[in-house]
């Protein structure tokens, strides 16, 4: 299957599911529980992880996935992989209990250890956010298609961060240059926040906490392609697939390269 294919189907894929979590939103009829890493599930998460573990394996049964709400093989299985599907049915479970109605369907393709095409689907906010190596990055509405990158720097206006709805800006502020003007775009979901970024509605989103490889792994293919970049908070390349853990070190998601990022944030003890 070509790369064109493999990329309408993971968008026709995201939108399904995205019919799937809207079916539970709406009705508001969903059950909801604790995992053992203290994140809320909902039944809608596992109903559009179903769907589209089926469509996939259906659709591309040569290619492995990988999915935070089935888990993953031991490294030794899968390091060899050359190319998977690393899904998150629904990214923002929390904003989908709360009814922000931010959250997406996240389905990347990661070859050779690195994402090359990702999608992101917010269906409550009739948005669709996809990329692929060498083709750019997109925003698709009900009416159009349009190309996005990342804001350009201006040394006459505060810098953009996103942050989450319930962040505490304390927090926030201890890993940000004091000597900088900062302007706060609260938005919920990590992916849509690193989204926001790709189309220069912010400039940086700082994550500090758990995440697992499928929270960054279809956003930081649109990033790239929209001219930013994911990195981890000591400033080094993300990885994928390379450790028995899928958790991911804190991270920061940069917009222009054109930004003096070293001056802005401090770089902190990563985790592991």
């Amino acid at each position: 299957m070509t790369d064109e294919k493999l990329l309408a189907v993971a968008i026709e894929s995201a939108k399904k599911a995205g019919d799937e979590v809207m079916r539970f939103y709406k009705n508001g009829n969903f059950t909801k529980e604790m995992k053992e890493d203290d994140s809320p599930v909902t039944s809608a998460d596992i109903a559009a992880n179903d769907l589209l573990m089926d469509r996939l394996q259906t659709l591309t049964p040569d290619i492995p996935i990988i999915s935070e709400e089935v888990g993953a093989q031991a490294l030794a299985n899968r390091k060899n992989w050359q190319r998977y599907w690393l899904l998150d049915p629904i990214d923002g479970t929390g904003e989908f209990i709360l009814g922000s109605g931010d959250f997406a369907v996240n389905i990347a393709l990661v070859e050779n250890g690195w994402p090359s095409i990702g999608v992101i689907h917010a269906p409550d906010h009739r948005l669709t956010y996809y990329a692929q190596n060498n083709l750019g990055s997109f925003k698709e509405n009900d009416q159009s298609s349009i190309k996005i990158q990342v804001a350009d720097y201006n040394h006459d206006r505060p810098v953009k961060v996103a942050i989450s709805r319930r962040q505490k800006l304390a927090l926030m502020g201890q890993y940000l240059n004091n000597e900088f003007d900062y302007e706060y775009v609260a938005l919920g979901s990590c992916s849509l926040k690193n989204c926001l970024i790709a189309e220069g509605g912010a400039d940086c989103y700082l994550r500090i906490g758990p995440t697992g490889e499928w929270d960054t792994g279809a956003s930081h293919c649109i990033i790239e392609q929209a001219g930013g970049s994911i990195i981890d908070s000591e400033f080094n390349p993300l990885s994928y697939n390379q450790r028995e853990s899928l958790m991911n070190p804190d991270f920061m998601t940069l917009g222009s390269a054109k930004f003096p990022w070293q001056n802005i944030i401090k770089p902190h003890v990563a985790r592991r």
